[in-house]
């Protein structure tokens, strides 16, 4: 396709994105060019054969994935001769990539199905597609697309099969649909408190609650062990001075390394030694492997090392448990409650190697205090005093949206059919929508093959009562 425009901007434009998506030899694309081709599928699907010589068929090329592993998730193809397969698919550049980037190596990449490439041989055992020749459109063309907001977009085909009942919903009917799924996650979350705090009381599931916050998705297992040894590394007396506690708990954790290079760092880091030393033998049976805590594509405030210094205000100050019973469940309380004073340490640094800050930041602020309290504070109170949950749902569902992530932008593009966050205007919503994505998307396959959910949603929608409001979903 040859541009109808020809001025300096289109011109501008075309070289800017050629240098984005190709290398110097002008022939090798970029991979993020590659993972874009394979996303929309700009691919001479019905040619496509693995270097095997095996037909491939795309049924569906699966969900990119930003935070590691492979590139894509629940794809769904099929090979010749073959039944459809689900699983993971990975782009590089060449074949030579799956070992040169360590995937041989990495459990993640164990349900990989497909390898997709610009060029080479294949490796062993796993299926290669390559594409260079098997593009729907030249380079160049693809480059300047690249741009684009299709080329950007959330590619149509992709979206749920609930997608278009769910856009043909009043947006007080989608709004009451997604607050009562969050109201179902609430007393889920709830539930499990309840039942924690019968095997351990209900000052140890909180705890436990707040540390699983603490490890944000990736770091959950050990920071709940860390905190399940609570009685072993905080005992009441004798009362610890935080940096002793800190020395226990990252020599625990096992994040506690040997050296530092940081001349910044190294008083600090010796007064931990100084307490670790003469406790990790005490300790020994209590530290975790390295290999149990994930930090690829960590955001530095969320370092498990700046978590756990957090923690250890908590444990040392020992109040947190009965002014929660006492918060008068505005934010600002809250976070005057989980905040952390000021650290001559932590106050200053991401981690125990970053360099110092040009400013003091504390240790919590209201993107976690917001998960923390949707997840665990609000969940825990309203499991312990059923006397109170009326209010504490209301605390609930007016507290102010989250941070968004990679999940509530899929699931609003892929159920809602918009990258708005307009609709999903608090913590509830967001919610609601990923209680949807846990009971239903996660039970099928990116196809929606057997999901009940876009017939429950018709019938709950076009189901009128006799004063004109939705009726209940038939079952």
């Amino acid at each position: 396709m040859t541009p109808r425009t020809q001025s300096f901007y289109a011109r501008w434009r075309l070289e800017g994105r050629a240098a984005i998506g190709l290398r110097e030899d002008h022939q090798q694309p970029a991979e993020r060019l590659l993972q874009q081709v394979w996303y929309h599928q700009r691919l001479l699907r019905a040619r496509l054969k693995t270097i095997e010589g095996k037909r491939v068929q795309v049924l569906h090329p699966g969900f990119w994935s930003h935070e590691g592993g492979p590139d894509f998730r629940k794809a769904i193809v099929q090979f010749e001769g073959h039944a459809p397969v689900s699983g993971d698919i990975e782009v590089d550049l060449h074949s030579s990539g799956w070992r040169g980037h360590g995937h041989d190596a990495n459990p993640a990449f164990k349900k990989v199905i497909l390898h997709v490439v610009w060029e080479g041989g294949g490796i062993k055992g796993i299926p290669t597609l390559e594409i260079r020749n098997s593009l729907d459109a030249p380079m160049s063309e693809l480059v300047a697309w690249m741009g684009t907001e299709s080329g950007k977009g959330f590619p149509p085909e992709l979206t749920g099969k609930c997608c278009a009942p769910l856009r043909e919903l009043p947006e007080k009917r989608l709004r009451t649909l997604l607050h009562d799924a969050a109201r179902v996650r609430l007393e889920s979350k709830a539930a499990h408190f309840e039942s924690r705090a019968r095997q351990a009381g209900w000052e140890q599931a909180l705890w436990e609650g707040l540390f699983r916050g603490l490890g944000y998705k990736h770091n959950v297992w050990p920071m709940l062990r860390l905190a399940e040894l609570r009685s072993r590394l905080a005992p009441p007396k004798p009362k610890l001075e935080p940096i002793a506690l800190q020395a226990r708990l990252f020599g625990a954790a096992g994040l506690l390394p040997h050296e530092l290079e940081r001349d910044d760092s190294q008083k600090y880091f010796r007064q931990l030694w100084d307490y670790w030393w003469r406790e990790r033998e005490a300790f020994e049976d209590c530290v975790l492997p390295r290999a149990l805590w994930h930090f690829h594509a960590l955001r530095p405030a969320n370092h498990p090392q700046r978590r756990l210094a957090l923690a250890s205000h908590w444990w040392i100050a020992n109040k947190v448990v009965n002014e929660l019973e006492h918060w008068d469940g505005c934010p600002e309380d809250l976070l005057r409650i989980l905040q952390a004073p000021a650290d001559s340490f932590w106050s200053w640094h991401w981690t125990l190697r970053s360099p110092k800050l040009a400013s003091a930041q504390p240790l919590l602020g209201m993107t976690r205090l917001t998960d923390l309290a949707i997840n665990v504070v609000l969940p825990w109170l309203w499991a312990r005093d059923a006397t109170q949950r009326q209010e504490i749902e209301q605390r609930y569902f007016e507290w102010p949206a989250g941070e968004d992530n990679s999940l509530l932008r899929l699931a609003r593009q892929r159920l809602l059919g918009t990258t708005s966050r307009k609709l999903l205007g608090n913590a509830a919503t967001q919610q609601g929508l990923l209680q949807i994505v846990r009971d239903f998307c996660e039970q099928s396959n990116a196809l929606c093959e057997n999901c009940r959910f876009p017939e429950l949603v018709r019938s709950w929608g076009s189901a009128r009562s006799d004063d004109g409001s939705a009726l209940s979903p038939k079952s």
